[in-house]
């Protein structure tokens, strides 16, 4: 397969007018401030102006420069100059080191020409390498900070990608073993003819003789530089000679310039080609022996491929041809269809097996975007891969749907992820069969993300049939002074002002800071059992009030959880039917499955006792769970918190516009009066539901728990000397809380926990984390409290919501309003005109 490389001139611009401007201009800028320093004459430095050009290395400048050239970002810019100096250092150091000591011999030869412009020379190499390895990244990363647009489109990043990976790839089979091993032979036995060279056995004496014939020779050649202005015939020869060496040193910058630009890229084409070739082979060896059936080959007729960075694996602007993109695959990772393609290479058809292409060929592993795939292979031959593999690998997409639709029971929509062993693939194909079997667009659900995501901590946890996941977007509340500790509250809504309100809340209370208590009163569950009559039902009922029979039945139930413990038993009678609260305590989980576990252990231990008792249900709604009961807001639930502080005068004024009668006459009329007609059950607050859910969703509770939870009772008091302070505080008796299980195993849920310093179980204490996190979550309900309270009686509420919550949906400017007209005495039906 005839492979050649080929740099846009665009491109090649940019590369090596970067490597030349940095590299050279740098290198000669600090090697001439060195030699400043070191007193050397400038009038010897353009004798040695050559050696600077000679030993710059613009191939691995002019690499590195592309790989910069890829960042789509800074972030990524940054990540690609390090891989290339990870890839180009060590080869680079060790070819510094070999021509530092080569060169270094000429120092050595008593000629003190050639040692000085062989000091020159070695100078020249070791102020390459440092600007290379320290200024030449910095200016790259900090010019294309300043001079980067930010645009960018998913084709070209496919080919920074790719460029990125040939160029990787090119480096990393470059260095040959041989090579290398003699490099470090020589260079060892340089270091040694060095040492014996340069410090040899003293003799002062000769040591003498030698400083004043050098000396001697020196100032001789010094004065032959000189130029004799008084001598036409020696101004003549040393112009004629400088005519020479500026001819000369042309000549050389020509000749580098073209092996840089055509051998070294040649070199580079042939490695990627080989090591490509190398590939395709081995996966053709393996294909041809995995596969008992293969597909019918589609044969591309197409002249000789011409593969080319500008067009199929650099930035370049211009568009690749028809033969380049049929060598370009879906995706790096991805799986491609089982298809084989015929190449023609050298006049003879090469069979390219879909391994191959897998694995070499290039593009973008996060397009969904559909290719074409030739048919799947018959059920049985299906099934007889899958079970024989035990996952779907070597299945495509369209064959894994056939076996879900044909033969469900083998692989079950449901339970996908598992039987294929792929939880992101089994998303995918979860979402396509969906669509077809709703009848709906394959692109429906494209703006619903499902890549990128760590399943294994949703599967059998959170969630199932999943389809992707919604992002939600996650605000913060603070500083708000909790218990002497500022705390910055994450809460994740799409309601516009809540944030800022509760903010505004948190800015006031943190004046003087909150006050806190938590009661942790334990999770319940109420089962429902029956019995033949109200005799046997009462019997029961005392049976399992007595202290005996309680230690009884509480031994059963601890016995099943590390962390729940029984504390009492709450029996209610109605008729033959018993409804048994249990509460129990359950450390730093939320606790309904312990409750529901030690439950049904303990109603054996009962049922045990009374044969005749049927249970009905585990829960008989008298626990309440996520229901709105009295029975939380009077015994509580979960943890029980109270923080309370006092807002000076001034602060109301200055913070919240208002002051603190009106507040009070407001919580008054509104929390207290108006929810009494309202008969509402917990609600004497303006909406702590509100920040209860937001917080809820981003430390991975259970969002439906926010009814119970949101039980809340605002109470405000005039407080002060003068009476003009404000005294609240907020009470919620039935806080259902958690820092571990559930959707706290989450990644971005436990970063928010993390972020209040709650995530996971207490070391020492259990129950103290769910008890912090209850506290925290009533402090900033009691700021969303004031702040909403002190905008409605400033009428600031629909000033802020027009302001953060109006939505930004165009509306249809065709669209006629409705009218209604009225005759006198009848009402009409609203008519549009």
């Amino acid at each position: 397969m005839d492979v050649t490389v080929k740099i846009p001139s665009r491109a090649q611009h940019h590369h090596h007018g970067i490597a030349g401007l940095f590299t050279m201009f740098s290198s000669f800028i600090f090697s001439s401030t060195v030699l400043n320093f070191l007193g050397c004459q400038l009038a010897d430095l353009k004798d040695a102006l050559f050696l600077f050009l000679l030993l710059v290395d613009l191939s691995k400048a002019g690499i590195l420069a592309q790989l910069a050239l890829c960042g789509a970002s800074q972030s990524e810019v940054t990540k690609n100059i390090a891989h290339g100096m990870e890839v180009l250092g060590p080869a680079l150091t060790l070819d510094t080191l070999v021509e530092t000591l080569v060169i270094g011999v000429g120092t050595l030869s008593g000629v003190q020409r050639l040692e000085l412009l062989s000091g020159f020379a070695v100078l020249s190499a070791l102020v390459n390498y440092i600007v290379f390895m320290t200024f030449y990244p910095a200016c790259l990363s900090l010019i294309l900070e300043l001079t980067h647009n930010g645009g960018d489109n998913r084709g070209q990043r496919n080919g920074r990608e790719n460029l990125i990976r040939a160029l990787v790839m090119q480096e990393d089979s470059k260095p040959n073993p041989v090579a290398q091993r003699v490099k470090l032979i020589m260079s060892s036995g340089l270091f040694v003819v060095h040492v014996l060279s340069r410090f040899p056995t003293p003799d002062k004496e000769s040591d003498a003789a030698e400083q004043i014939i050098a000396a001697q020779t020196h100032e001789h050649l010094a004065a032959l530089n000189k130029t004799d202005t008084v001598v036409i015939s020696e101004l003549i020869m040393h112009w004629l000679s400088f005519s020479l060496e500026q001819i000369f040193t042309y000549i050389l910058i020509i000749t580098l310039s073209l092996k840089f630009i055509l051998f070294d890229r040649y070199q580079l084409i042939q490695s990627v080609a080989h090591e490509q070739a190398a590939q395709a082979a081995t996966r053709r060896e393996s294909t041809h022996q995995s596969q008992a059936a293969p597909s019918a080959p589609i044969l591309v007729t197409s002249p000789p491929v011409t593969f080319t960075l500008s067009e199929a694996v650099t930035v370049c602007e211009e568009k690749a041809t028809q033969s380049e993109l049929s060598l370009i695959g879906k995706g790096w990772h991805g799986r491609r269809p089982r298809r084989h393609t015929l190449v023609e290479q050298s006049g003879t058809d090469e069979l390219i097996g879909d391994g191959a292409a897998d694995d070499y060929l290039l593009g973008s592993e996060e397009e969904e975007e559909e290719i074409e795939e030739a048919e799947p292979r018959p059920l049985a031959e299906c099934v007889q891969v899958l079970e024989a593999d035990g996952h779907g690998k070597h299945l495509t997409d369209a064959e894994l749907e056939l076996i879900v639709r044909e033969r469900a029971a083998l692989c079950p929509l449901y339970k996908i992820e598992s039987v294929i062993g792929d939880a992101e693939r089994g998303v995918r194909l979860r979402r396509n069969i969906v669509l077809k079997n709703a009848g709906l667009s394959p692109g429906l659900l494209k703006d619903l993300p499902f890549q990128n995501y760590d399943y294994t901590k949703v599967m059998n946890t959170c969630c199932e049939n999943v389809i992707g996941y919604v992002p939600i977007p996650v605000g913060y509340a603070g500083p708000l002074l909790l218990d002497g500790k500022r705390y910055f509250v994450p809460m994740a809504t799409t309601e516009g002002a809540l944030v800022a309100s509760t903010n505004r809340g948190c800015k006031a209370l943190s004046v003087r800071g909150v006050t806190s208590f938590c009661e942790d009163v334990g999770m319940t569950r109420a089962p429902c059992v029956r019995f033949p009559n109200v005799l046997r039902a009462a019997q029961a009922k005392r049976w399992m009030e007595a202290e005996d029979n309680f230690k009884r039945i509480k031994h059963a139930f601890d016995s099943t959880s590390r962390y729940a413990r029984l504390r009492d038993l709450h029996v209610a009678i109605d008729g033959p039917v018993l409804y048994v609260r249990f509460r129990a305590s359950t450390g730093d989980a939320m606790g309904m499955n312990m409750l529901s576990k030690g439950t049904e252990r303990a109603l054996r231990e009962l049922q045990a006792a009374f044969p005749d008792m049927a249970v009905v249900s585990l829960s008989g709604n008298v626990c309440s769970d996520k229901k709105p009961a009295a029975i939380n807001w009077i015994m509580g639930r979960g943890k029980r918190v109270v923080c309370e502080t006092v807002i000076p005068a001034a602060s109301l004024a200055s913070i919240l516009k208002t002051n603190a009668r009106t507040l009070v006459q407001c919580n008054k009329l509104k929390n207290w009066t108006g929810s009494a007609v309202a008969g509402s059950i917990g609600g004497n607050n303006a909406h702590a539901a509100n920040m209860v859910t937001a917080v809820f969703i981003a430390c991975g509770q259970d969002p439906a728990q926010n009814v119970t939870s949101s039980n809340c009772s605002t109470n405000m008091e005039l407080c002060g000397e003068t009476g003009e302070d404000l005294y609240i505080t907020c009470s919620m008796p039935s806080l259902e809380v958690g820092t571990l299980g559930g959707g706290t195993g989450l990644p971005g849920q436990s970063a928010c926990l993390n972020m209040l310093g709650v995530r996971g179980a207490h070391p020492t204490q259990p129950a103290e984390n769910a008890k912090q996190l209850a506290r925290i979550i009533c402090a900033i309900v009691m700021a969303g409290e004031l702040s909403l309270m002190s905008a409605l009686v400033t009428n600031d509420l629909v000033k802020s919501h027009m302001r953060h919550n109006r939505s930004s949906v165009a509306i249809n400017p065709n669209v006629q309003p409705l009218a209604s007209s009225v005759k006198e005495g009848e009402p009409s039906r609203p008519t549009t005109s």
